[in-house]
């Protein structure tokens, strides 16, 4: 059984709800961000998503897309990326990690070398905002054949396109809570409890919200609705903030404590 499903298996028995943070890997640089996921985990986290850097984001929005100019900088590659999922593994983080990248560093790596290296390396689950279900038939193929989820995002706006989507969804089916680019919002699309009871109407996986979610009191509206809540911008903003603490090693412990601080107080 995929590692994801293992671990909605046994958040749902416990009645609770996942807390899948993201962060932009190479931001500020590997070993810090090694340092970070296995900070998060003991924080409470209970998958992670690991951003790989890109240029020319299309769902990201300014805080994003600042961790990635930073990233890519130092140059991080999407053999970085995965390569530090093995490394995560071997120095004993246990939760799903899940790749969020976008399609065209997929299409360059190569399709089959890019899915025989993704399951090496202990990653459970693939996001790839880009790729639309009409066009991800030989994508979703390879994850099926190296049982790596593909999991889907669905908008507000997908409309008659909801149950088609989620129908070919794995792992679980990540709602976007918002319109637009991701970032912290202090209100959501209007009609968001409606859009997701149309999702969870239309599957028996689990579903997911993020875009904007950037508190406790937040991720408590959602928890009732969702199995997961996805926290992105409020964790790489966070980062951020941390970055002058994380980037020195006589301080990176207290850098790498306020982020867990925060983290942990998203699970309340």
């Amino acid at each position: 059984m995929n590692l994801i499903d293992q671990s909605f298996a046994k958040l749902k028995a416990e009645g609770r709800t996942a807390l899948i943070p993201f962060l932009t890997v190479g931001d500020p640089d590997l070993s810090t961000t090694l340092a970070i996921i296995k900070q998060l985990e003991q924080s409470g986290a209970d998958m992670i998503e690991l951003g790989v850097p890109y240029s020319d984001p299309l769902a990201d929005g300014p805080v994003i897309q600042r961790a990635s100019e930073r990233a890519l900088r130092s140059r991080i590659t999407l053999l970085d990326c995965i390569d530090l999922a093995a490394q995560a593994r071997v120095e004993g983080v246990k939760i799903p990690l899940i790749l969020f990248t976008y399609y065209n560093p997929v299409l360059q790596f190569g399709l089959e070398p890019f899915f025989e290296l993704v399951k090496s390396k202990g990653i459970s689950g693939l996001i790839i905002p880009d790729l639309p279900i009409e066009e991800d038939e030989e994508v979703r193929a390879l994850s099926e054949a190296h049982h790596i989820h593909l999991i889907p995002l669905v908008a507000p706006t997908s409309n008659d396109r909801v149950a088609r989507i989620s129908r070919k969804a794995r792992g679980f089916v990540y709602c976007v809570s918002s319109l637009g680019v991701t970032g912290v919002r202090s209100d959501f699309h209007t009609g968001i409890d409606d859009f997701l009871a149309t999702v969870r109407a239309s599957t028996d996986l689990p579903i997911g919200i993020g875009f904007g979610i950037s508190s406790r009191e937040q991720v408590e509206r959602f928890e009732r609705q969702c199995d997961a809540v996805i926290v992105g911008s409020a964790i790489v903003r966070k980062i951020e903030e941390a970055l002058l603490l994380l980037e020195k090693e006589e301080t990176r412990a207290q850098g790498l404590a306020e982020v867990g601080k925060f983290v942990s107080s998203l699970k309340g």
